[in-house]
Protein backbone atom coordinates (compact mmCIF):
# COMPACT_ATOMS: atom_id res chain seq x y z
CA UNK A 1 0.00 0.00 0.00
CA UNK A 2 2.94 2.51 0.38
CA UNK A 3 4.28 1.98 -2.61
CA UNK A 4 2.96 3.63 -5.57
CA UNK A 5 2.09 2.11 -8.69
CA UNK A 6 3.39 2.48 -12.19
CA UNK A 7 0.24 4.65 -13.59
CA UNK A 8 0.12 8.17 -12.31
CA UNK A 9 -3.59 8.11 -13.25
CA UNK A 10 -4.84 5.34 -11.64
CA UNK A 11 -4.76 4.87 -7.93
CA UNK A 12 -5.75 1.30 -6.29
CA UNK A 13 -8.09 0.55 -3.28
CA UNK A 14 -6.56 -0.50 -0.52
CA UNK A 15 -8.71 -2.89 0.18
CA UNK A 16 -7.36 -4.36 -3.27
CA UNK A 17 -4.17 -3.84 -2.82
CA UNK A 18 -4.73 -6.17 0.49
CA UNK A 19 -6.96 -8.74 -1.59
CA UNK A 20 -3.81 -8.92 -4.34
CA UNK A 21 -1.13 -9.35 -1.14
CA UNK A 22 -3.35 -12.07 0.19
CA UNK A 23 -3.65 -13.44 -2.98
CA UNK A 24 0.59 -13.77 -3.28
CA UNK A 25 1.07 -14.86 0.13
CA UNK A 26 -1.64 -17.60 -0.68
CA UNK A 27 -0.15 -18.03 -4.52
CA UNK A 28 -3.96 -17.78 -5.50
CA UNK A 29 -3.08 -15.37 -8.00
CA UNK A 30 -6.77 -14.07 -7.70
CA UNK A 31 -7.19 -10.55 -8.96
CA UNK A 32 -8.84 -7.53 -8.36
CA UNK A 33 -6.26 -4.74 -10.27
CA UNK A 34 -4.61 -5.41 -13.54
CA UNK A 35 -1.17 -6.76 -13.51
CA UNK A 36 0.27 -3.66 -15.57
CA UNK A 37 -0.71 -1.07 -12.91
CA UNK A 38 2.01 -2.41 -10.70
CA UNK A 39 5.13 -0.34 -10.27
CA UNK A 40 8.75 -2.40 -10.52
CA UNK A 41 8.62 -1.99 -6.99
CA UNK A 42 5.38 -3.04 -6.08
CA UNK A 43 6.77 -6.74 -8.70
CA UNK A 44 9.60 -7.07 -6.37
CA UNK A 45 7.35 -7.32 -3.26
CA UNK A 46 4.80 -9.51 -4.76
CA UNK A 47 8.25 -11.79 -6.17
CA UNK A 48 8.71 -12.09 -2.38
CA UNK A 49 5.17 -12.37 -0.85
CA UNK A 50 4.94 -15.62 -3.56
CA UNK A 51 8.16 -17.24 -2.56
CA UNK A 52 7.69 -17.38 0.94
CA UNK A 53 4.25 -18.75 0.60
CA UNK A 54 4.92 -21.81 -1.71
CA UNK A 55 4.62 -24.98 -0.56
CA UNK A 56 8.54 -25.94 -1.11
CA UNK A 57 9.52 -23.18 1.29
CA UNK A 58 7.12 -23.37 3.70
CA UNK A 59 7.63 -27.16 4.28
CA UNK A 60 10.86 -26.06 4.43
CA UNK A 61 10.46 -23.81 7.41
CA UNK A 62 8.54 -26.89 8.89
CA UNK A 63 11.69 -29.25 8.38
CA UNK A 64 13.55 -26.73 10.26
CA UNK A 65 11.23 -26.52 12.97
CA UNK A 66 10.84 -30.54 13.28
CA UNK A 67 14.56 -30.55 13.40
CA UNK A 68 14.68 -27.68 16.29
CA UNK A 69 11.92 -29.91 18.23
CA UNK A 70 14.23 -33.41 17.76
CA UNK A 71 17.62 -31.40 18.93
CA UNK A 72 15.68 -30.37 21.96
CA UNK A 73 14.38 -34.10 23.14
CA UNK A 74 16.62 -36.51 21.27
CA UNK A 75 20.66 -36.98 21.92
CA UNK A 76 22.91 -36.02 19.69
CA UNK A 77 26.23 -36.44 19.14
CA UNK A 78 27.42 -33.18 19.28
CA UNK A 79 25.95 -32.57 22.85
CA UNK A 80 27.88 -33.20 25.51
CA UNK A 81 25.25 -34.54 27.85
CA UNK A 82 22.98 -37.63 27.07
CA UNK A 83 18.96 -37.30 27.96
CA UNK A 84 18.27 -40.95 28.12
CA UNK A 85 14.78 -40.62 30.45
CA UNK A 86 13.51 -40.11 27.09
CA UNK A 87 14.43 -43.97 26.26
CA UNK A 88 14.73 -45.45 29.92
CA UNK A 89 11.23 -44.79 31.88
CA UNK A 90 11.56 -44.01 35.61
CA UNK A 91 11.68 -46.49 37.92
CA UNK A 92 11.09 -46.14 41.98
CA UNK A 93 13.35 -49.03 44.02
CA UNK A 94 15.21 -50.04 41.21
CA UNK A 95 17.79 -51.18 43.57
CA UNK A 96 14.91 -53.71 44.97
CA UNK A 97 14.00 -55.06 41.66
CA UNK A 98 17.61 -56.16 40.20
CA UNK A 99 16.68 -59.53 40.62
CA UNK A 100 13.48 -59.22 38.32
CA UNK A 101 15.26 -56.92 35.67
CA UNK A 102 18.23 -59.32 35.13
CA UNK A 103 16.31 -61.68 32.90
CA UNK A 104 14.95 -58.51 30.84
CA UNK A 105 16.61 -57.72 27.39
CA UNK A 106 18.14 -54.28 27.99
CA UNK A 107 18.38 -51.82 25.10
CA UNK A 108 21.72 -50.83 23.50
CA UNK A 109 22.39 -47.66 25.05
CA UNK A 110 25.16 -46.95 22.14
CA UNK A 111 23.11 -47.88 19.42
CA UNK A 112 20.12 -45.75 20.45
CA UNK A 113 22.49 -42.93 20.51
CA UNK A 114 23.75 -43.95 17.00
CA UNK A 115 20.29 -43.84 15.81
CA UNK A 116 19.58 -40.67 17.40
CA UNK A 117 22.74 -38.68 16.40
CA UNK A 118 21.95 -40.44 12.41
CA UNK A 119 17.83 -39.73 12.32
CA UNK A 120 19.19 -35.60 13.68
CA UNK A 121 21.80 -35.64 11.12
CA UNK A 122 19.62 -37.02 8.08
CA UNK A 123 16.70 -34.12 9.14
CA UNK A 124 19.50 -31.62 8.72
CA UNK A 125 21.18 -32.75 5.21
CA UNK A 126 17.39 -33.78 4.31
CA UNK A 127 17.05 -29.45 4.75
CA UNK A 128 19.82 -29.24 2.99
CA UNK A 129 18.46 -31.01 0.08
CA UNK A 130 15.02 -29.03 -0.33
CA UNK A 131 17.30 -25.54 -0.09
CA UNK A 132 19.61 -27.27 -2.78
CA UNK A 133 16.22 -27.94 -4.72
CA UNK A 134 14.77 -24.48 -4.61
CA UNK A 135 17.87 -22.99 -5.51
CA UNK A 136 18.66 -25.18 -8.19
CA UNK A 137 15.00 -24.99 -9.76
CA UNK A 138 15.22 -21.35 -9.49
CA UNK A 139 18.42 -20.54 -10.64
CA UNK A 140 17.71 -22.60 -13.68
CA UNK A 141 14.46 -21.64 -14.62
CA UNK A 142 15.17 -18.06 -14.43
CA UNK A 143 18.20 -18.77 -16.83
CA UNK A 144 15.97 -20.61 -19.42
CA UNK A 145 13.16 -18.38 -19.26
CA UNK A 146 15.71 -15.07 -19.36
CA UNK A 147 18.31 -17.15 -22.61
CA UNK A 148 14.24 -17.03 -23.82
CA UNK A 149 13.26 -13.74 -24.41
CA UNK A 150 16.67 -12.83 -25.69
CA UNK A 151 16.89 -14.71 -27.95
CA UNK A 152 13.51 -15.20 -29.20
CA UNK A 153 12.10 -11.34 -30.64
CA UNK A 154 8.53 -11.62 -30.37
CA UNK A 155 9.14 -12.26 -26.72
CA UNK A 156 10.86 -9.55 -26.32
CA UNK A 157 9.01 -7.26 -28.12
CA UNK A 158 6.03 -7.98 -25.87
CA UNK A 159 7.85 -7.00 -22.44
CA UNK A 160 9.04 -3.59 -24.31
CA UNK A 161 5.98 -2.99 -25.37
CA UNK A 162 4.79 -3.08 -21.76
CA UNK A 163 7.60 -1.75 -20.44
CA UNK A 164 9.05 -4.57 -18.45
CA UNK A 165 12.48 -5.32 -17.93
CA UNK A 166 13.60 -8.89 -18.61
CA UNK A 167 15.12 -9.37 -15.16
CA UNK A 168 11.60 -8.56 -13.20
CA UNK A 169 10.11 -10.86 -15.39
CA UNK A 170 12.32 -13.93 -15.38
CA UNK A 171 12.78 -13.45 -11.99
CA UNK A 172 8.64 -13.05 -11.28
CA UNK A 173 7.74 -15.68 -14.20
CA UNK A 174 10.27 -18.53 -12.74
CA UNK A 175 8.63 -17.83 -8.95
CA UNK A 176 4.68 -17.60 -9.83
CA UNK A 177 5.29 -21.12 -11.61
CA UNK A 178 7.46 -22.15 -9.15
CA UNK A 179 5.21 -21.59 -6.49
CA UNK A 180 2.00 -22.55 -8.69
CA UNK A 181 1.13 -18.90 -7.65
CA UNK A 182 0.21 -18.00 -11.44
CA UNK A 183 0.50 -14.32 -11.22
CA UNK A 184 1.93 -13.00 -14.94
CA UNK A 185 3.35 -9.48 -15.06
CA UNK A 186 1.00 -8.50 -17.90
CA UNK A 187 -2.58 -7.89 -18.17
CA UNK A 188 -3.51 -11.29 -20.34
CA UNK A 189 -1.67 -13.53 -18.24
CA UNK A 190 -0.16 -16.11 -20.57
CA UNK A 191 -2.36 -14.84 -23.64
CA UNK A 192 0.11 -12.65 -24.77
CA UNK A 193 2.60 -15.58 -25.39
CA UNK A 194 0.27 -18.25 -26.59
CA UNK A 195 2.56 -18.34 -29.91
CA UNK A 196 5.59 -18.77 -27.81
CA UNK A 197 5.48 -22.35 -27.93
CA UNK A 198 9.38 -22.62 -26.18
CA UNK A 199 8.35 -20.51 -23.57
CA UNK A 200 5.66 -22.20 -22.72
CA UNK A 201 7.31 -25.38 -22.56
CA UNK A 202 10.38 -24.08 -20.29
CA UNK A 203 7.21 -23.32 -17.94
CA UNK A 204 5.59 -26.82 -17.71
CA UNK A 205 8.21 -28.38 -15.74
CA UNK A 206 8.68 -25.78 -13.56
CA UNK A 207 4.91 -25.93 -12.59
CA UNK A 208 4.95 -29.42 -12.09
CA UNK A 209 8.25 -29.18 -9.96
CA UNK A 210 7.18 -26.89 -7.70
CA UNK A 211 3.88 -28.95 -6.51
CA UNK A 212 2.06 -31.73 -7.55
CA UNK A 213 5.75 -33.63 -8.61
CA UNK A 214 7.34 -32.08 -6.00
CA UNK A 215 7.58 -36.01 -4.15
CA UNK A 216 8.67 -37.68 -6.71
CA UNK A 217 11.46 -35.05 -7.87
CA UNK A 218 12.82 -34.95 -3.98
CA UNK A 219 12.67 -38.76 -3.40
CA UNK A 220 14.95 -39.22 -6.94
CA UNK A 221 17.06 -36.89 -6.30
CA UNK A 222 17.70 -38.10 -2.64
CA UNK A 223 18.04 -41.67 -4.61
CA UNK A 224 20.57 -39.64 -7.46
CA UNK A 225 22.92 -38.40 -4.21
CA UNK A 226 22.56 -41.59 -2.04
CA UNK A 227 24.03 -43.22 -5.54
CA UNK A 228 26.61 -40.31 -6.18
CA UNK A 229 28.08 -39.87 -2.09
CA UNK A 230 27.60 -42.52 -0.57
CA UNK A 231 26.34 -40.90 2.36
CA UNK A 232 24.54 -43.09 5.15
CA UNK A 233 21.81 -40.40 5.70
CA UNK A 234 20.54 -40.41 2.29
CA UNK A 235 20.29 -44.10 3.05
CA UNK A 236 18.57 -43.70 5.94
CA UNK A 237 16.37 -41.30 4.83
CA UNK A 238 14.81 -43.82 1.97
CA UNK A 239 14.77 -46.47 4.40
CA UNK A 240 13.28 -44.29 6.98
CA UNK A 241 11.15 -41.43 5.09
CA UNK A 242 8.28 -41.58 7.46
CA UNK A 243 10.33 -40.64 10.58
CA UNK A 244 11.47 -37.68 9.08
CA UNK A 245 8.43 -35.26 9.59
CA UNK A 246 8.37 -34.22 6.51
CA UNK A 247 5.21 -34.73 4.80
CA UNK A 248 6.16 -34.46 1.07
CA UNK A 249 8.77 -37.29 1.80
CA UNK A 250 6.98 -40.69 0.43
CA UNK A 251 8.21 -44.16 -0.39
CA UNK A 252 8.94 -45.09 -3.68
CA UNK A 253 5.77 -46.99 -4.52
CA UNK A 254 3.97 -44.00 -3.61
CA UNK A 255 6.22 -41.76 -5.18
CA UNK A 256 5.66 -43.47 -8.72
CA UNK A 257 1.43 -43.70 -7.92
CA UNK A 258 1.58 -39.86 -7.56
CA UNK A 259 3.46 -39.10 -10.75
CA UNK A 260 1.50 -41.62 -12.68
CA UNK A 261 -1.58 -39.81 -11.24
CA UNK A 262 -0.72 -36.55 -11.87
CA UNK A 263 0.47 -37.05 -15.22
CA UNK A 264 -3.37 -39.27 -15.92
CA UNK A 265 -5.23 -36.37 -14.64
CA UNK A 266 -3.00 -34.16 -17.64
CA UNK A 267 -3.38 -36.40 -20.59
CA UNK A 268 -7.72 -36.92 -19.85
CA UNK A 269 -7.85 -33.13 -19.54
CA UNK A 270 -5.39 -32.91 -22.70
CA UNK A 271 -7.35 -35.32 -24.99
CA UNK A 272 -10.97 -33.78 -23.39
CA UNK A 273 -9.74 -30.15 -23.80
CA UNK A 274 -8.56 -31.38 -27.78
CA UNK A 275 -11.52 -32.52 -28.70
CA UNK A 276 -13.57 -29.97 -27.42
CA UNK A 277 -11.58 -27.17 -28.48
CA UNK A 278 -9.25 -27.54 -31.65
CA UNK A 279 -11.47 -25.92 -33.38
CA UNK A 280 -12.97 -23.24 -31.35
CA UNK A 281 -12.07 -19.66 -31.70
CA UNK A 282 -9.85 -19.45 -28.53
CA UNK A 283 -7.41 -21.16 -31.04
CA UNK A 284 -7.72 -18.99 -34.01
CA UNK A 285 -4.45 -18.25 -35.17
CA UNK A 286 -2.26 -20.91 -34.17
CA UNK A 287 -0.93 -23.86 -36.16
CA UNK A 288 -0.75 -27.15 -35.37
CA UNK A 289 2.42 -27.44 -33.30
CA UNK A 290 1.10 -24.09 -31.17
CA UNK A 291 -2.09 -25.84 -30.59
CA UNK A 292 -0.92 -29.02 -29.15
CA UNK A 293 1.51 -27.05 -26.77
CA UNK A 294 -1.07 -24.64 -25.54
CA UNK A 295 -3.43 -27.07 -25.04
CA UNK A 296 -0.79 -29.18 -22.58
CA UNK A 297 -0.22 -25.81 -20.91
CA UNK A 298 -3.81 -25.29 -20.02
CA UNK A 299 -4.64 -28.30 -18.78
CA UNK A 300 -0.69 -28.39 -16.96
CA UNK A 301 -2.65 -24.87 -15.22
CA UNK A 302 -5.86 -26.59 -13.74
CA UNK A 303 -4.21 -28.04 -11.03
CA UNK A 304 -2.89 -25.33 -9.16
CA UNK A 305 -1.24 -21.98 -11.07
CA UNK A 306 -4.01 -21.10 -12.87
CA UNK A 307 -2.47 -19.20 -16.15
CA UNK A 308 -4.21 -19.36 -19.13
CA UNK A 309 -3.67 -18.73 -22.58
CA UNK A 310 -6.91 -19.06 -23.66
CA UNK A 311 -10.40 -16.65 -22.67
CA UNK A 312 -11.41 -18.94 -20.36
CA UNK A 313 -15.10 -17.29 -20.23
CA UNK A 314 -15.25 -18.20 -24.08
CA UNK A 315 -14.54 -22.71 -23.47
CA UNK A 316 -16.99 -25.03 -23.37
CA UNK A 317 -18.91 -25.39 -19.93
CA UNK A 318 -17.81 -29.00 -20.21
CA UNK A 319 -14.34 -28.52 -20.01
CA UNK A 320 -15.15 -25.81 -17.17
CA UNK A 321 -16.66 -28.56 -15.19
CA UNK A 322 -13.93 -30.74 -15.39
CA UNK A 323 -11.63 -27.69 -14.43
CA UNK A 324 -13.29 -27.07 -11.57
CA UNK A 325 -12.82 -30.65 -10.26
CA UNK A 326 -8.86 -31.05 -11.24
CA UNK A 327 -9.08 -27.44 -9.09
CA UNK A 328 -11.03 -29.34 -6.19
CA UNK A 329 -7.69 -32.19 -5.93
CA UNK A 330 -5.34 -31.69 -3.73
CA UNK A 331 -1.66 -31.85 -4.83
CA UNK A 332 -0.88 -35.22 -3.75
CA UNK A 333 -4.11 -37.01 -4.83
CA UNK A 334 -2.94 -40.00 -5.88
CA UNK A 335 -4.88 -43.59 -7.46
CA UNK A 336 -4.01 -46.35 -5.23
CA UNK A 337 -4.81 -49.75 -6.76
CA UNK A 338 -6.73 -52.07 -4.03
CA UNK A 339 -3.65 -54.35 -4.68
CA UNK A 340 -1.21 -52.44 -4.47
CA UNK A 341 0.08 -51.65 -0.34
CA UNK A 342 1.26 -47.95 0.93
CA UNK A 343 2.22 -47.41 4.28
CA UNK A 344 -0.36 -45.11 5.96
CA UNK A 345 1.09 -42.60 8.55
CA UNK A 346 -0.07 -43.37 12.11
CA UNK A 347 0.39 -41.23 15.09
CA UNK A 348 3.33 -41.50 17.45
CA UNK A 349 1.80 -43.60 20.00
CA UNK A 350 1.07 -46.47 17.13
CA UNK A 351 -2.91 -46.44 17.61
CA UNK A 352 -5.30 -45.34 15.08
CA UNK A 353 -6.43 -42.06 14.94
CA UNK A 354 -10.06 -43.99 14.92
CA UNK A 355 -9.65 -45.45 18.13
CA UNK A 356 -9.42 -41.89 19.81
CA UNK A 357 -13.21 -40.98 21.18
CA UNK A 358 -13.46 -37.89 19.27
CA UNK A 359 -14.49 -34.21 20.94
CA UNK A 360 -17.92 -32.24 20.80
CA UNK A 361 -15.90 -29.64 18.52
CA UNK A 362 -14.49 -32.42 16.50
CA UNK A 363 -17.82 -33.81 15.72
CA UNK A 364 -19.57 -30.24 14.65
CA UNK A 365 -16.18 -29.95 11.75
CA UNK A 366 -18.09 -30.50 8.20
CA UNK A 367 -16.44 -31.97 5.31
CA UNK A 368 -14.63 -29.28 2.63
CA UNK A 369 -17.12 -29.47 -0.10
CA UNK A 370 -20.00 -28.51 2.73
CA UNK A 371 -17.68 -25.50 3.36
CA UNK A 372 -17.55 -24.09 -0.35
CA UNK A 373 -21.34 -24.64 -1.00
CA UNK A 374 -21.48 -22.63 2.28
CA UNK A 375 -18.87 -19.84 0.67
CA UNK A 376 -21.08 -20.15 -2.62
CA UNK A 377 -24.16 -19.30 -1.17
CA UNK A 378 -23.09 -16.41 0.75
CA UNK A 379 -21.03 -14.68 -2.04
CA UNK A 380 -24.67 -15.61 -3.92
CA UNK A 381 -26.60 -13.69 -1.38
CA UNK A 382 -23.65 -10.71 -1.32
CA UNK A 383 -23.99 -10.35 -5.17
CA UNK A 384 -28.01 -11.37 -5.43
CA UNK A 385 -28.36 -7.57 -6.89
CA UNK A 386 -25.87 -7.64 -9.96
CA UNK A 387 -26.59 -11.65 -10.21
CA UNK A 388 -30.47 -10.40 -11.24
CA UNK A 389 -29.44 -7.14 -13.65
CA UNK A 390 -26.10 -8.89 -14.97
CA UNK A 391 -27.56 -12.88 -15.12
CA UNK A 392 -24.88 -13.76 -17.69
CA UNK A 393 -21.76 -12.38 -16.07
CA UNK A 394 -23.19 -13.27 -12.41
CA UNK A 395 -24.49 -16.63 -13.00
CA UNK A 396 -23.87 -19.54 -10.25
CA UNK A 397 -21.03 -21.08 -12.64
CA UNK A 398 -18.62 -18.23 -12.31
CA UNK A 399 -18.87 -17.76 -9.16
CA UNK A 400 -18.52 -21.75 -8.49
CA UNK A 401 -15.47 -21.59 -10.81
CA UNK A 402 -14.18 -18.31 -8.87
CA UNK A 403 -14.50 -19.88 -5.37
CA UNK A 404 -13.10 -23.48 -6.00
CA UNK A 405 -10.13 -21.75 -7.57
CA UNK A 406 -9.53 -19.50 -4.71
CA UNK A 407 -9.89 -22.77 -2.69
CA UNK A 408 -7.32 -24.78 -4.71
CA UNK A 409 -4.89 -21.64 -4.43
CA UNK A 410 -5.23 -21.46 -8.69
CA UNK A 411 -6.64 -18.34 -10.08
CA UNK A 412 -8.15 -19.73 -12.67
CA UNK A 413 -11.63 -17.14 -13.73
CA UNK A 414 -13.61 -16.47 -16.34
CA UNK A 415 -13.41 -12.60 -16.01
CA UNK A 416 -16.07 -10.05 -16.99
CA UNK A 417 -17.28 -8.70 -20.36
CA UNK A 418 -19.39 -5.76 -21.19
CA UNK A 419 -20.55 -7.51 -23.63
CA UNK A 420 -22.54 -9.79 -22.25
CA UNK A 421 -24.91 -7.66 -20.22
CA UNK A 422 -28.07 -7.19 -20.55
CA UNK A 423 -28.87 -3.57 -19.93
CA UNK A 424 -25.64 -2.22 -21.91
CA UNK A 425 -23.55 0.06 -19.45
CA UNK A 426 -21.76 3.32 -21.72
CA UNK A 427 -19.71 3.57 -18.96
CA UNK A 428 -18.18 -0.09 -18.84
CA UNK A 429 -14.75 -1.33 -19.79
CA UNK A 430 -13.75 -4.37 -20.19
CA UNK A 431 -10.62 -5.19 -18.18
CA UNK A 432 -8.06 -7.88 -17.41
CA UNK A 433 -8.26 -8.67 -13.82
CA UNK A 434 -10.75 -11.51 -12.87
CA UNK A 435 -14.32 -11.67 -12.17
CA UNK A 436 -14.22 -11.09 -8.47
CA UNK A 437 -12.58 -7.39 -9.43
CA UNK A 438 -16.33 -6.66 -10.25
CA UNK A 439 -17.81 -7.90 -6.68
CA UNK A 440 -18.73 -6.38 -3.87
CA UNK A 441 -16.26 -5.63 -1.00
CA UNK A 442 -18.15 -8.37 1.08
CA UNK A 443 -17.52 -10.63 -1.48
CA UNK A 444 -14.17 -9.84 -1.71
CA UNK A 445 -13.60 -10.16 1.77
CA UNK A 446 -15.30 -13.81 1.81
CA UNK A 447 -13.20 -15.32 -1.08
CA UNK A 448 -10.08 -14.02 1.44
CA UNK A 449 -11.50 -16.01 3.66
CA UNK A 450 -12.09 -18.79 1.04
CA UNK A 451 -7.83 -18.57 -0.01
CA UNK A 452 -6.50 -19.11 3.34
CA UNK A 453 -9.11 -21.71 4.10
CA UNK A 454 -7.70 -23.32 1.19
CA UNK A 455 -4.48 -22.73 2.10
CA UNK A 456 -4.72 -24.43 5.28
CA UNK A 457 -6.90 -27.27 4.11
CA UNK A 458 -4.51 -29.93 4.65
CA UNK A 459 -5.35 -29.12 8.64
CA UNK A 460 -9.43 -30.10 7.92
CA UNK A 461 -9.47 -32.73 5.42
CA UNK A 462 -10.46 -35.27 7.63
CA UNK A 463 -13.69 -32.92 8.60
CA UNK A 464 -17.37 -34.21 8.05
CA UNK A 465 -16.73 -37.61 9.57
CA UNK A 466 -19.05 -37.16 12.28
CA UNK A 467 -22.47 -37.40 9.82
CA UNK A 468 -23.36 -40.21 8.74
CA UNK A 469 -25.48 -39.67 5.19
CA UNK A 470 -27.07 -43.33 5.26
Amino acid sequence: MVSKPRTAWFRPKDFDMFFTSVSATTVSSMSTIEMEVFSNTQVIIMTILMFVGGEVFTSFLGLQFTRSKFFKNCPSSDQNSVKLSHYFPDHTNSYNKIELDVEKEKPDINNIIENGSLNYSSIKVLGYVVLGYLFVVHLIGYSLVSLYVNLVPSARKVLKDKGLETLTFSVFTTVSNFTNCGFVPTNESMIVFKKNSGLLLLLIPQILMGNTLYPPCLLAMIWVLKKTTKREEFRYILMNYRDMGYGHLLSGHHALLLAMTVFGFILIQFILFCSMEWNSQVMDGLNLYQKVVGSLFQTVNSRHTGESVVDLSSISSAILVLFIVMMYLPPHTTFIPPNVHVHEEFPENGKQSQNRKKTFMECLIISQLSYLAIFIILICITERQKMEEDPLNFNVLNVTIEVISAYGNVGFTTGYSCKRQLKPDSLCVDTWYGFVGRWSTKGKFILIIVMFFGKLKKFSMKGGQAWNLS
